[in-house]
């Protein structure tokens, strides 16, 4: 499945939860605000950060991916990336 989306932590902030994609499933997943897909948030103190693009991008019919699936698919991807060096 491909254009994928996820709520998983920042990796700056490891206490905020903010939207990450991946346009391919073999693909690491990256911060929404460093993709071309990305549209500016809303202004909202406190607010979800990448809310916008995750509506934007449902629309568009992207899909998203349950959190606890994506942190199994990078565990098992750094698992085999640690055996293969």
């Amino acid at each position: 499945m491909d254009r994928q989306m996820c709520w998983l932590l920042d990796s700056q902030n490891r206490q905020t939860i903010m939207l990450h994609l991946r346009e391919y499933a073999y693909q690491p997943w990256k911060p929404y605000n460093t993709s071309k897909y990305s549209v500016p948030d809303y202004r909202i103190p406190r607010g979800s950060k990448g809310w916008a693009t995750y509506q934007h991008l449902r629309k568009a019919g992207w899909n998203l991916i349950p959190t606890a699936q994506a942190n199994n698919q990078t565990s098992t991807a750094n698992t085999f990336a640690n055996k293969a060096a």
